[in-house]
């Protein structure tokens, strides 16, 4: 959603207005992200919510949920910002969205376990930030994971803050530099 907001403000120039004021990109990244990045966090408490509520599923570490809906929500909202960075007009950055977004949700072992991918694919699984979040999503939920959670909490918060400077560097090469 981001992708296209900000593709929208480029378009009528707004974001480039939003540039020149008096403010670090940093915060202006952090405000711009904020509210898509709540959008995220509340679309995913909703199902969790209403499966443990409506249908009695157990959640076994509330606090790990917590984290991960966050920090999956962060890297889908950076993401978006990259992609609107990178495009030019709202198709542009619908499409590289679905290229981007489709891959990953068949991939990252949300449908189809990693071990049951092909090996040729397996690597791939690996490098996408998703595969990270849904196996500390699914530990926090029936306990069952495949990395240790530390490893999924550093992959995702490394994945945040390299996208989130990635996205940074985008905008200062192509706007202000």
């Amino acid at each position: 959603m981001l992708s296209v907001t900000i593709t929208f403000e480029r378009k009528s120039r707004s974001f480039e207005r939003l540039l020149i004021a008096p403010i670090k990109i940093e915060l202006l990244v952090v405000s711009k992200i904020t509210g898509a990045i709540l959008f995220g966090i509340l679309n995913s408490l909703v199902p969790v919510l209403i499966s443990v509520f409506y249908f009695n599923a157990s959640v076994r570490d509330w606090l790990f949920l917590s984290i991960s809906i966050v920090l999956l929500s962060v890297i889908s909202t950076l993401l978006g910002l990259f992609i609107a960075v990178t495009a030019k007009e709202v198709f542009e950055a619908q499409t590289y969205s679905n290229f981007y977004r489709f891959p990953m949700i068949f991939l990252c072992g949300l449908f189809i376990p990693i071990k049951s991918l092909p090996l040729s694919i397996r690597p791939l699984s690996y490098i996408l930030p998703v595969t990270y979040g849904v196996d500390a999503l699914r530990y926090s939920i029936n306990g069952d994971n495949n990395f240790p959670l530390p490893l999924d909490t550093i992959i995702l918060g490394m994945f945040c803050i390299s996208l989130f400077y990635f996205s940074i560097f985008n905008i200062k090469r192509k706007w202000i530099l």
